[in-house]
Formats: C-alpha cells, structure tokens, sequence
C-alpha cells in the first residue's frame, strides 16, 4: 500500500507542475472534454451506480446515506451543469491584485497561485469526484480521490470519464487520481505524505473529520457537520416562515445545510408553533418532532400531532438527523437563540426569519457559522446555488478557507513585486 500511494504522490506532484502551466483554454478544453464523456457513459455510470446501491442496501445503509448515494437523472444532470458553470468561471490563477506604489518606488501586489497538490476524502456521494475533479483542474492543482467504499463502482466509472477527458485534452491524467482500494490504510497513507500532497480536505461525518484532524501530518481544510438552525424571531411573517421552515428541513433530508433544529421566540410561540408543526407533518407523515418542554405543552391538545411529538433530550440539540426528525425550542428572545446556535451548532449555516432590520444585523455580525442568513432557507448553503459552479465541500474553519470552497478556496496568494531597479536604503 505505501508504495502503490507514493506512486499516486509522485505522479500528482509531476502533474501538478504541469498543470500550473496550462493556459485556461487547455482546461477548459478538458473540462469540456470531460463533459462530453460523460454523457457518453451516462448507462456504464448510472449502472455502477446501481450496483453501489444494491451493494447498499444489502449492508443495511440508512435511507439518509442510501439517499447520498444515489444518481438520479436529475442529479446527474446536475452534475453535468456544474462542470458548465466552472467552465464559464473566470480562471483565477495568475490573478494580480491589490497593487499599491510604496514610498521606495516598488509596486507591490499579491498573486494567485495554486495549493499544488490535493488529497480529499469523503463519503457517499459520487456526485463530489466530478466537483473535486473540475474545481482543482480548474485551479491548477493535482487531486489524489479516495471516495467511501460504499461509491466504489460509481466513483471508479466516473474517474474513468475525467482521466479519458484530460487524455484527449493533452492534459496529464495523472492530474486525478482516484484511488483504487477501498483498503482503509490509504487514507493513513495519504494523510502523511507531506512530500507529495500539500492539502487534505476531509468531507464526511465526525468520525472521519475527527481521525483525519488527529492523524493528518498535512494541514486539513475541515468539512463538518451540518447541525443548522432556523430560528423564527417574533417580527417574522408566519406565511414566509412557515414556507421557509418547511423548505429548509423537508426538501432534502441528507445534505448537511438542511435545518436541524428550529428556535420559536417566545413571544410568538403560542401562535405559531401549532401551525409550523401541522405544515411539517402534513408535508411529511413520518416527521417527528422532539420539543422542548414548554413545546410540549403547548401543542399537548394537537390531537393529530400526538404521535409526532416527544420531549426533547439535551443531546437533540447537538444531533444532524440527516431523516425527517427536527428538534424544537422555544428561547426567550434573540440573545438566548444566538447563545443556543453557538454552543450547539457545528458553525455551517444558520438562518433568521425576521422583519427587523437592527436584529438580523445583529444576528449576522454574532452568529458565528460559515453562513448566516436572513429570510432564507438553509438549503441555499451549497456551492452551485452561491455561483461557484460547484464546491469542493463547506468549510467551517476560521482561516482559509470559511465558506463552500470553490476555486478560490483551493488557491493561495503570494506577493509579488516591480521594481525599476530600486535598492534598499
């Protein structure tokens, strides 16, 4: 296994070096080309994609990973758009900006490079190898793949796509690599090739972010946990809310920005929780509610909610569901929910309903999550629905990177300067 990664290492590092000096129409031209066969393969894809699945559900995958999981056609062609969008982005390597005259006659400004070479590991979701893929060619880096074993065939079809695209493009196909085994000791070895991978991104559960922050001898860009909340201030519009509240939890239940707990402020709580409740669970029978106490009673005569409400447990707060289950809590005002969001929150994405203008500034400047909005859902934390044309994963880390990281987040910045012959004095 070492030596099979550090082939895979070697070979990124030599096409990294190349792909720092492709012009943007040769990755372009790639993309493009990798476009086009994967339209051409769509039936080898979409069959790998079911033998994933089957493979799936034999070993018994929840609904929500069986979901992430599959390639419907209209994620597929989703998939597709995406590499459209990239390609229509403007290249940013070689990017000169913030120019500035200094008092010695030199003009200093930064340029955009790229990170060089990529390792990313997630799970489930075949859809990220043509994201990753397309965002770090675009961006001029080498990307070392390893998907879950759950998506091995689909990924293995898919990779075959990219690599016969960069091949036609004149491009090295060493340029991405998706790792051929689902033997877990890759990603021990991967995770510690400092000489060949400059960058690891980790995209998955707790599990994994936590092994590969603890283990990893490369700096990580983290992707974690979506525990995210929508919390509905007293100001708020019910119609809107109720439409915004519905949508953010039931439209998907397996994406990380999907709402996992909703904040009722108090005083408007007697009103509007009955009827937030009741759009839930008509929009999806099986939704269970897990209420706070003061929750409880005060949907204890909902006849036909009884059997989708229980009390909540102080671990609710701090759970992704990923299934038609959402935690409920009344909280005194806006501070008491900010407060909640804080401390329970993974710091992904965070919505307020409002009509307030100084509060959902408020909200903003305090909440502290890689996305913060006003009087939308939170599903809209997504890469393609930001115009990045795709994300490479969602960043809850401070620096860096904080943020859906299309290609700017898998770009560096260096100083350069002009001069004229100037000397220091």
């Amino acid at each position: 296994m070492t030596d099979y990664m550090q082939n895979l290492g070697k070979n990124a590092r030599q096409a990294s070096a190349l792909l720092a000096r492709a012009t943007t129409e040769q990755k372009n031209n790639a993309l493009l080309a990798i476009f086009e066969q994967l339209k051409t393969q769509k039936n080898q894809i979409m069959s790998a994609n079911q033998q994933d699945l089957q493979n799936g559900r034999e070993k018994g995958l929840d609904t929500a990973l069986l979901d992430r999981l599959e390639l419907t056609d209209s994620r597929f062609d989703t998939m597709l758009q995406g590499l459209k969008d990239v390609v229509a982005l403007p290249d940013p390597i070689g990017e000169i900006t913030d120019m500035t005259y200094r008092p010695s006659g030199i003009q200093l400004g930064k340029m955009r490079v790229p990170l060089g070479v990529v390792g990313m590991i997630y799970e489930s979701r075949p859809n990220v190898t043509i994201e990753a893929s397309s965002l770090a060619l675009k961006s001029s880096n080498a990307i070392i793949l390893r998907g879950g074993s759950e998506a091995f065939f689909s990924n293995q079809a898919l990779a075959k796509c990219v690599q016969d695209g960069l091949e036609q493009a004149g491009l090295p196909k060493s340029a991405v690599q998706v790792i051929e085994t689902t033997d877990r000791s890759a990603v021990g070895e991967l995770i510690t090739m400092s000489e060949f991978v400059d960058v690891i991104i980790p995209r998955g559960g707790k599990g994994l972010i936590e092994r590969i922050s603890n283990e990893a001898k490369i700096p990580v860009i983290k992707h974690l946990d979506g525990n995210c909340h929508t919390y509905i201030e007293q100001s708020a519009n019910f119609d809107m809310a109720i439409t915004v509240c519905v949508n953010a939890k039931t439209q998907r239940y397996a994406p990380c920005n999907t709402t996992e707990t909703l904040l009722i402020d108090n005083a408007i709580a007697n009103d509007f929780l009955p009827k937030i409740a009741h759009a839930l669970v008509n929009q999806d029978n099986a939704m269970q509610l897990r209420v706070c106490e003061q929750s409880l009673s005060i949907l204890q005569n909902e006849e036909k909610l009884q059997s989708h409400i229980s009390k909540a447990t102080e671990e609710d707060w701090d759970t992704e569901y990923l299934a038609p289950i959402l935690a409920v809590k009344i909280v005194a005002d806006m501070n008491e929910a900010i407060a909640h969001i804080n401390r329970h929150g993974s710091h992904h994405t965070d919505a307020i309903l409002t009509n307030d203008y100084a509060k959902s500034l408020q909200f903003l400047r305090e909440v502290d999550s890689s996305s913060v909005m006003i009087n939308a859902s939170t599903r809209f934390a997504d890469g393609f629905e930001y115009g990045l044309g795709a994300e490479i994963g969602i960043s809850t880390d401070k620096i860096h990177a904080r943020r859906p990281v299309g290609l700017h987040g898998l770009t560096s910045q260096k100083w350069v300067v002009f001069g004229h012959g100037e000397i220091r004095q």
